[in-house]
């Protein structure tokens, strides 16, 4: 019988979005009764430290962990060995795992590990199929990262090569689609399957009913809010200006949950500019996430606009499982935009303009308070027709029965 096998540098427990992805994605097809296999660090994305076990099978799924250095994410060099230290024993667990007719499907964490992928999958005559949740080395030049972007070309050329082998590429939405024809990919080859959330975990959880609210001292507040992590891809000027603008409006409190590189920066930015209307809460238990993404009536997505067609904040999902608008903060024509546009449950600001921020969030919390709630009641319609867990699972099903079709054909 032939096997699926994932390779990705975080799994469950680990609480991180990509981990988060291929957990719930894996033990579904392992409750399908497929023979599913992960190949893994034994790191936790925030616990470098962790030690977890080398070797467990977790509701179906035969987990493989391989040794990795434990530099952590603190330093680009540090983070470079232990990507190397991952391609390497990746390399030769997945060399034992792989047989011939088996599925390979290789997620982006650590980047170009679809190119290890590629070099198994093709000596052990398996099928490569590619989940495409950025795009590297292009996120690495939008950042600006030097040490990266000298070698770029280089890198992406054999990315590409990656790319082309594949039977598949499952990629985020129509802009990364984009992409990745543009660098020569066949449009055959490449499928869009949103990310996703829980309907069933996720439900809307009403202010008045959410005991997180009166705990974090929100019960009458208009609460806009920030969910997830503050990292290097995301524009928190913007959002911070227009914190500043409605300083002098009690109703109205900003609320930052999660971390990430930008938290210890933007705690500094509240205090330097005095601001007593935002306030900062940590990750919160995945058990508790219907609860703390139905504190905000508000939630704001931030992406800078080179990133575009590069990443796609899969924030999003859990937001309108939740039934609650977005304020998108970025690229008027982005995906996020895109999707807020077609479905009516949220609206856009470019970077820079806080002023056409502050004119939405005062219009839901103040002109049309009605509004908020039909907006958020369109999300989380939206998310049950298209970005709900369930459709995507059927939509990996298709493809790789279609993957299994082809190369027993």
């Amino acid at each position: 019988m032939a096997k699926t096998i994932f390779i990705n540098r975080y799994f469950y427990p680990d609480h991180s979005a990509t981990s988060q992805m291929l957990s719930d994605l894996a033990f579904a097809l392992a409750a399908d009764g497929g023979e599913v296999h992960v190949v893994t660090g034994r790191q936790l994305y925030d616990d470098p430290a962790a030690d977890l076990p080398a070797l467990e099978s977790i509701q179906g799924v035969h987990i493989h962990r391989v040794w990795t250095t434990r530099f952590g994410r603190g330093g680009l060099l540090g983070r470079a060995i232990d990507y190397l230290t991952f391609y390497l024993s990746a390399a030769w667990c997945l060399l034992l795992t792989t047989r011939a007719h088996d599925q390979v499907i290789a997620k982006t964490d650590p980047p170009l590990i679809s190119v290890i992928a590629m070099v198994v999958a093709a000596l052990r005559g398996a099928t490569l199929v590619n989940w495409v949740q950025d795009l590297f080395p292009e996120v690495a030049e939008g950042l600006d990262m030097k040490a990266v972007c000298i070698g770029a070309p280089f890198l992406r050329g054999l990315r590409n090569i990656s790319l082309r082998a594949a039977r598949n590429n499952v990629v985020l939405g129509e802009r990364m689609a984009a992409r990745l024809v543009e660098q020569g990919v066949a449009p055959a080859a490449v499928t869009i399957i949103h990310n996703w959330s829980d309907a069933a975990a996720i439900q809307p959880v009403a202010a008045r009913h959410n005991p997180l609210r009166a705990q974090w001292g929100l019960s009458d507040k208009f609460v806009v809010g920030y969910s997830g992590n503050m990292g290097r891809a995301h524009e928190f000027v913007t959002l911070l200006d227009a914190a500043y603008h409605l300083r002098e409006e009690a109703g109205i409190v900003f609320l930052f949950i999660g971390s990430g590189i930008q938290r210890a920066w933007l705690e500094d930015e509240v205090r330097r500019r005095g601001l007593k209307n935002v306030l900062f809460q940590p990750y919160q238990p995945r058990g508790r996430l219907a609860l703390s993404l139905s504190v905000p009536d508000l939630h704001v997505i931030s992406l800078r606009p080179q990133l575009e067609g590069l990443i796609v904040p899969s924030k999003f999902y859990g937001i309108a499982a939740a039934g609650r608008p977005t304020l998108f903060i970025g690229d008027p024509d982005g995906e996020i935009p895109r999707i807020l546009s077609a479905h009516h449950c949220g609206a856009t600001a470019a970077i820079g303009d806080a002023g056409a921020a502050v004119r939405y969030i005062r219009e839901l919390a103040h002109g049309q308070p009605e509004l908020n709630e039909q907006q958020g009641g369109n999300a989380r319609m939206a998310f049950e027709r298209r970005f709900a867990q369930s459709s995507a699972f059927d939509a990996w099903r298709c493809v790789l029965g279609q993957c299994v079709e082809e190369v027993y054909a």
